[in-house]
């Protein structure tokens, strides 16, 4: 499968972003009238980009006027490559370094730096800013990274940096593409004719046409009508792709930049966040108990209270367990990373990782409180069983299996699996004397897509008993081996799904003929009886009896409910007749040791157009075996 990977920019105004994206990818970020005649990005800017190697990552450039930070925050989040870009004839500048810091706080974890302008440069200069640079950098992600002198503008060294860029997305690992899907929207617009559509960097998951989704925090359903990844439409889109999302029922007033579109029930809104909060070492002030903030998470700001719980102050350089009370609802998950600034002006402090993303309020300093942070921090035994059930999706695991993974004890694995059972996070199934567990989530979506496939299908073909049991696996259950689905169209999520034979159906489908349909069956199941080992096509014969019903339809019901048996395209027989014929041919091998098509023909009194295709359907059930010109026994018939 192919990697994706979204590359970012970041750096102070009028240092060239743009321009070198321009360069990079003959793409035009700046879309907005007021950019293009100011001269400098003010909004994100967006474009897919093409490597030698034919990868195709996305593009995201981010404003670097100080006035558009939160601009540039609502970008950041969804980086696996960042290019730190410094104009050469200026060195590092106010907006380099807290680009620099919020890069860090996201935890983005590589990328390359670029010093553009090279061109109107001496060259002494030129390493004398490369010196700067290196020593800003020292003690981030970007300590040793390579730096690239190149002119947007006459195109000096952007081949090679290009190459670079290339091959430092060989190094980015795969981002996972199961569990529920998450998308931070950066953008909102309606499109004539096709409503309102969103925009983001897809971080977890993989999202479908069709498919249900919640816009959160308001908690807003809606189902994916179109996708469009770099303006191309396509049925799916996975992490680690730009997407644009068509919503359907929705409009453009009811979205906006900072909600997250995810698949139902995946996240809980809330005003109450725990976490850990990291002041940076160089910021001016101490942050105090219950000061005012901007707290900054995917593409969202809110304004909140910060709440000290183990200090009285955080001074720079310090960390420590902290709950903000917002002002409004924000929808996070355990592990999401956030940047704090200060409400007025405006500035980057510092961040933290979110540890409690929907948490009760709490006493400060209280013992219990703080030991339970900590235990989350640390990743308690089932948050972190709970990880390795989300992120392997439908597949079930065994605890043995879990317990490897996530690098646990087997009697940690079995308390943790217990209490997400118990919770309704993990449901389980026993088989063979092996217990399976699988995430509740993904179950619970793979069911309702099953579900809802079901009801077209049923609606589409009536009198069908319902869609093959191998084909709802592969389009729905794709991780899930043939041996272990069955358990799993048992458990009480699936109630709505009934397995019989080889077929799923809906709880409710049953196969009812009409009163004009049942004449029609009987007189075609007589007239078939009738011409015992010669039948003629029942279309024919249905066409004669009613031409006015549907017969391909009424045949294929009747072949499902196992009333008639093809042996061959236009060669069907009553159930009656052919188990009469496979009856004889067992029979006549057993005394004659074998049987030709000749024989079969004489003992039926038929001819080969008949005796031929029946012999071979008989091998394909492995009721018989070809030997040359023979047919002996198979493994079924013994």
């Amino acid at each position: 499968m192919m990697k994706h990977v979204i590359i970012g920019t970041a750096g102070h105004v009028d240092h060239g972003k743009t321009t070198l994206i321009r360069a990079l990818t003959g793409r035009e970020t700046d879309r907005l009238q007021e950019e293009k005649e100011r001269g400098i990005s003010i909004e994100l800017g967006f474009a897919p980009f093409d490597l030698p190697s034919g990868r195709r990552a996305g593009v995201v450039d981010v404003p670097g006027h100080e006035r558009f930070i939160k601009h540039m925050l609502a970008g950041v989040g969804g980086f696996d490559l960042v290019l730190l870009v410094v104009a050469a004839d200026e060195g590092v500048m106010p907006q380099t370094r807290e680009h620099l810091d919020i890069l860090n706080l996201v935890g983005v974890k590589k990328g390359l730096i670029v010093l553009n302008k090279a061109d109107l440069v001496e060259d002494d200069w030129l390493e004398l800013v490369k010196d700067d640079v290196r020593e800003t950098v020292k003690g981030t992600f970007l300590e040793g990274a390579p730096v690239y002198a190149v002119s947007a503008v006459t195109g000096q060294g952007i081949p090679e940096l290009l190459q670079a860029i290339d091959k430092a997305t060989e190094a980015i690992a795969e981002r996972d593409t199961s569990g529920p899907f998450r998308l931070p929207v950066d953008r909102v617009f309606t499109i004539a004719g096709f409503g309102t559509v969103v925009t983001g960097t897809l971080i977890a998951g993989t999202v479908r046409v069709g498919e249900r989704a919640i816009v959160y925090p308001a908690k807003l359903e809606t189902r994916i009508r179109q996708i469009e990844v770099h303006d191309q439409k396509t049925e799916t889109a996975v992490a680690g792709q730009r997407v644009a999302l068509n919503l359907a029922g929705l409009g453009v007033e009811e979205i906006e930049r900072g909600s997250v579109v995810a698949s139902p029930g995946s996240l809980t809104p809330s005003t109450l966040i725990d976490a850990r909060l990291l002041l940076l070492a160089h910021s001016d002030h101490p942050v105090e108990n219950h000061q005012r903030l901007r707290l900054h998470t995917g593409t969202a700001e809110v304004l909140g209270r910060v709440y000290l719980l183990e200090k009285e102050e955080l001074v720079p350089g310090e960390s420590g367990l902290v709950q903000f009370r917002l002002e409004e609802e924000v929808a996070v998950r355990r592990g999401d990373r956030f940047v704090i600034r200060t409400y007025s002006p405006a500035t980057t402090i510092g961040g933290g990782i979110v540890l409690e993303p929907a948490a009760s309020r709490h006493r400060r300093f209280d013992p219990k409180v703080l030991t339970a942070l900590k235990q989350k921090e640390k990743g308690a035994p089932e948050d972190i069983v709970a990880h390795v059930l989300e992120s392997t999706g439908m597949a079930p695991r065994t605890t043995a299996d879990l317990a490897k993974a996530a690098g646990l004890s087997e009697a940690e694995t079995q308390a943790a699996v217990i209490k997400l059972v118990q919770l309704k996070k993990a449901f389980t199934f026993t088989l063979e004397d092996s217990t399976y567990y699988v995430d509740a989530l993904a179950c619970q979506q793979a069911v309702d897509r099953a579900t809802q496939a079901l009801a077209l299908y049923h609606e589409k073909y009536p009198l069908r008993l319902g869609v093959p049991l191998e084909e709802v696996r592969a389009r729905f259950f794709p991780e899930v081996s043939s041996r272990l689905l069955d358990p799993i169209l048992n458990l009480p999520v699936a109630q709505e799904l009934v397995s019989e034979g080889d077929r799923v159906r809906l709880a409710h489908h049953q196969v009812k003929f009409s009163s004009e349909q049942e004449e029609a069956v009987q007189k075609l199941l007589t007239a078939l009886t009738k011409q015992g080992f010669t039948p003629a096509a029942p279309s024919e014969i249905l066409s004669q009896i009613q031409p006015k019903i549907d017969g391909k339809e009424l045949i294929a019901a009747l072949l499902e409910q196992g009333q008639l048996v093809q042996v061959a395209e236009d060669i069907v027989f009553v159930r009656s007749t052919f188990e009469d014929a496979k009856k004889k041919v067992i029979e006549f091998i057993k005394e004659n040791g074998s049987i030709t098509v000749a024989e079969l023909r004489d003992l039926l009194n038929t001819s080969r157009r008949y005796a031929l295709p029946l012999l071979e359907y008989l091998d394909t059930k492995r009721i018989t075996r070809r030997v040359g010109d023979k047919r002996i026994l198979g493994p079924a018939a013994m």
